[in-house]
């Protein structure tokens, strides 16, 4: 059984390759039914945030190239469009990569939490749609272990830094005053919801949640003393908005530029500040164009972003040795999967022996034989026929100077390294 890790980020691909392959709530399930019904795939996790896509997948046979295949068939891309964005690990690197993932150790602010979230909301779907077992299920497990460790243990997570609170600051950068600003934040996930605590903190003015569904957004607006409106009231909002900070799953923008022109003149011009934190995009990139606008995306924040990072250089590199560890724990109760089969075989040997053995025995007592002439047949015959196939081969190994056939022998039975074959052992 192979293990296998495909995917893109923000390292590795622009914003608009990677919107092109995510897999949104809607169809994360068919794809994850689609890639399991692939030849050799028998269990799959897919992993698709704003930043990153990944497929995680235990195969009986190399399956890279196909995994490439079907993610850009899937989303109908010629896959050597897509080829140069793509990395591949397999075994160990691909368990390795997942550990480092869910510690943060990968995300675009490093040791950032809501990583973790996303990895369990992943496995969690994967295992409601059937597509996980034993061993991405302990794979997956393994990985929250370590993820939870690297948070404990070291200060990664320490400095209040990620997606959101970079959005934040450099609208702090640009407003020298939040208290006189309003801020119009698009969606009520988790990046949405830090970004509100974060503006809250700062004391921004006033705070507007939009959101397709206004219960959630309800929900939200009522822990910032905020104000909760539907998609629909966007333009509305957003004439009275100096920051707009996006983050939906919306396949298709949620703001075109001519909603944004419309608000511009209501606003008799003045800037409006936006962070469009989606992908696939949910402010049209055109909007970018217009005079008063300052339209940044993920990829941009990288500037402000690695400003807060200094901090968290020394736990990463705990937090790195945390993962190796994790690593090769896995790795060993992976690899021991291997002698599974072998010894459930040499058992069903063993008691296939012994049922014949036990067989004849209970004859010979049903013929009348004394128990004791019984007793030793059963303890003789039980023992040449155990030890006739291993002793054959452990000589046929002597003769052929095969020193390390014995010493995984001397091992395998406990026997002690200064062990000799005596005349009854051969």
């Amino acid at each position: 059984m192979a293990l296998f890790a495909l995917g893109l980020n923000h390292t590795t691909a622009p914003v608009d390759i990677r919107e092109r392959v995510t897999f949104g709530p809607d169809i994360v399930v068919a794809a994850l039914r689609a890639l399991t019904d692939q030849a050799g795939v028998g269990e799959a996790v897919v992993l698709s945030t704003c930043n990153r896509t990944e497929v995680y997948v235990s195969a009986d046979s190399d399956c890279g190239d196909a995994l490439r295949r079907w993610v850009a068939g899937f989303h109908g891309i010629d896959p050597a469009e897509v080829a140069p964005y793509l990395y591949l690990h397999q075994d160990h690197a691909a368990v390795r990569h997942l550990l480092r993932v869910a510690s943060g150790l990968d995300s675009l602010v490093l040791g950032e939490p809501q990583i973790l979230g996303q990895v369990k909301q992943a496995y969690q779907t994967a295992c409601d749609a059937g597509a996980t077992a034993k061993i991405l299920g302990r794979l997956f497990q393994h990985s929250f272990a370590a993820a939870k460790q690297v948070r404990t243990d070291t200060g990664i997570g320490d400095s209040p830094v990620s997606v959101a609170f970079a959005a934040v600051s450099l609208a702090r950068q640009i407003f020298a005053d939040l208290s006189e600003q309003t801020a119009l934040l698009i969606g009520a996930g988790e990046t949405v919801e830090l970004a509100a605590r974060h503006l809250h903190q700062h004391g921004i003015g006033d705070i507007i949640v939009a959101n397709r569904t206004v219960a959630r957004a309800q929900e939200l607006a009522d822990q910032f003393a905020a104000r909760a409106v539907s998609l629909t009231e966007i333009p509305t909002a957003l004439a009275k908005a100096d920051v707009v900070i996006a983050s939906t799953a919306s396949p298709l923008p949620i703001l075109g530029k001519g909603t944004v022109e419309r608000a511009l003149k209501q606003r008799r011009h003045k800037p409006i500040f936006m962070v469009d934190i989606a992908v696939p995009r949910d402010i049209e990139p055109e909007v970018g164009e217009l005079a008063d606008v300052y339209l940044y995306t993920v990829d941009d924040l990288q500037e402000v972003i690695q400003d807060n990072l200094r901090s968290r250089q020394q736990a990463a590199e705990q937090a790195v040795e945390i993962v190796d560890f994790q690593v090769e724990e896995f790795m060993a109760w992976l690899r021991s999967l291997d002698a599974v089969d072998l010894i459930q075989g040499y058992r069903a040997h063993a008691h296939a022996i012994r049922d014949e053995v036990l067989d004849k025995a209970q004859r010979m007592l049903d013929n009348g034989r004394p128990a004791s002439e019984v007793m030793a047949f059963l303890a003789n015959t039980l023992t040449n026929n155990l030890l006739h196939t291993p002793s054959a081969q452990l000589r046929a190994a002597g003769s052929a100077g095969q020193t390390d056939l014995l010493d995984a022998a001397n091992a395998l039975f406990g026997l002690g390294a200064g062990h000799k074959p005596s005349a009854d052992d051969q």
